[in-house]
């Protein structure tokens, strides 16, 4: 079975098949470009999007990066052509997402790579249901454990079938994460939003919605360590947790404890900020939904009721002075006082909050935390040769994540800053027209996972959010 952090490519430009014949060449808008499409040839794809293919046409034609442009083609499809699998049950749709070269579903990652297409269902039907189909099978992995973080395509034996936890055989993994019960949530929130369609609100989704609340409470720790304990047999530190499974010790505050990181890492401290901040956002997005669809006032107001509590919380312990950046955010707490400065590339992240809506982006604790990770004061934070970025413990010293230049982007406000990601995400790809798990700081040569289709998918969506920024003369001067 293929690790999250074991594929890495060193040297090869197998991907990337750049052309000299100007003949054969795709042509992009008034210009003819030196590079072959990667994407699976029309017959071989997974899924077609009459929207995605003259959105990919629309961006192309104004781009006049060759480069950029092709990595946009290669990227912004990734997830349709390659990784959901869309069927009809019972008259319902569903479809299962594998995250890229592994075949399972992380909640988080298949909410996350289907997200940027929301903005086109309303001309797309069969996009539209594609994406009911992502909500609708969300639900029933939650319905079948909302503990767990990855599920496989029906019962079927795994590589983590021996972990010390209740496992399924639905599961693929089962780390508990917050942001995996909060991303279906933002996903059928602004699809709603974007569609008008309540049909993806059924019994179930109520049910599960109830379940995210208890899960939630369960995790505030406040009746002891609850029901969740995971071990695994490894030598790698973050893939298990101490305590006889339950991990280290926190002081119920209000704060919901994480297990493990949206890197799939446990935490050092068990109250994990970013993802608290998100489930309090997945919550007031609950409420609205139970309250308007439903007419279910009662768990709508534990969802809001709940929001505050852990919004309290996150104000009253995971503010610190930094003695060089004022007042940030913590990554981590654990209700006793101890606070750990850093930051993860994996989203949600403390740079991440106000793409995820969790703050302004003008809010000054925001601001200063945003500094303190982009610099040397993070312990992930990695400069090199080729590019500077953040990483994680994931993958280790030295790697940085794609992810992070996408997301400094995404909340810069200078065009300067927004001009060096943008720059960099394209010199970096190894020429391989793909964004990567990760990459060496000073050889990009040196990548893991050569297919991660949120971070190909995320990438998309940060070029369209820049063109729909008025930032296209930013993107052809780089």
């Amino acid at each position: 079975m293929i690790s999250r952090r074991n594929f890495i490519k060193t040297g090869s430009l197998g991907l990337a098949a750049l052309v000299t014949d100007v003949g054969a060449n795709n042509v992009f808008g008034s210009f003819t470009a030196g590079y072959i499409s990667n994407r699976p040839e029309a017959a071989k794809r997974n899924f077609t999007s009459k929207a995605v293919e003259e959105t990919i046409k629309s961006v192309t034609e104004k781009l006049t990066d060759a480069k950029l442009a092709w990595m946009f083609e290669n990227c912004f499809p990734n997830t349709l052509d390659t990784t959901v699998h869309y069927r009809l049950l019972d008259g319902k749709p569903y479809t299962f997402v594998y995250t890229g070269d592994i075949h399972a579903m992380w909640l988080r990652d298949s909410a996350a790579q289907v997200y940027p297409y929301l903005r086109l269902v309303q001309n797309d039907e069969p996009l539209r249901l594609l994406i009911a189909g992502v909500i609708n099978r969300q639900t029933k992995c939650i319905l079948i454990d909302p503990y767990a973080n990855a599920f496989n395509d029906g019962p079927a034996k795994g590589e983590w079938m021996s972990d010390l936890t209740d496992m399924k055989p639905e599961l693929h993994e089962r780390k508990w994460e917050i942001d995996s019960l909060c991303y279906p949530v933002r996903l059928a929130y602004n699809y709603w939003k974007i569609s008008g369609d309540t049909s993806v609100f059924d019994k179930d989704w109520e049910k599960a919605a109830a379940l995210i609340v208890k899960t939630f409470k369960e995790q505030q720790r406040k009746d002891g360590p609850g029901p969740y304990k995971f071990q695994r047999r490894t030598e790698r530190q973050l893939d298990t947790l101490c305590n006889d499974g339950y991990g280290a010790p926190v002081k119920p505050v209000g704060l919901i404890v994480s297990s493990f990181r949206p890197s799939d890492d446990a935490t050092t401290l068990n109250f994990l900020i970013p993802s608290n901040f998100f489930a309090v956002r997945s919550l007031l997005q609950m409420a609205e939904i139970l309250k308007t669809v439903y007419k279910n006032e009662t768990l709508a107001s534990e969802c809001n009721q709940l929001a505050i509590e852990v919004h309290a919380a996150i104000e009253k312990y995971a503010i610190a002075e930094h003695e060089k950046f004022g007042k940030v955010f913590a990554y981590e707490v654990d209700g006793f006082g101890n606070q750990l400065f850093m930051d993860d590339a994996n989203i949600p992240n403390l740079l991440a909050l106000q793409y995820l809506s969790c703050v302004t982006d003008n809010d000054p604790i925001y601001l200063n935390t945003r500094v303190l990770i982009w610099s040397d004061s993070n312990p992930y934070f990695f400069k090199g040769k080729a590019a500077e970025g953040i990483g994680g413990p994931h993958i280790g010293f030295d790697y940085i994540w794609p992810m992070s230049l996408i997301m400094r982007a995404m909340t810069a406000k200078v065009d300067d800053e927004i001009r060096y990601c943008v720059k960099t995400l394209r010199d970096t790809d190894a020429d391989t027209g793909f964004m990567h798990e990760s990459f060496h700081k000073d050889n990009p040569a040196k990548y893991t996972r050569k297919w991660f289709a949120w971070a190909n998918t995320l990438f998309g969506e940060l070029i369209i959010k820049l063109l729909n920024d008025n930032k296209l003369n930013l993107l052809n001067s780089l």
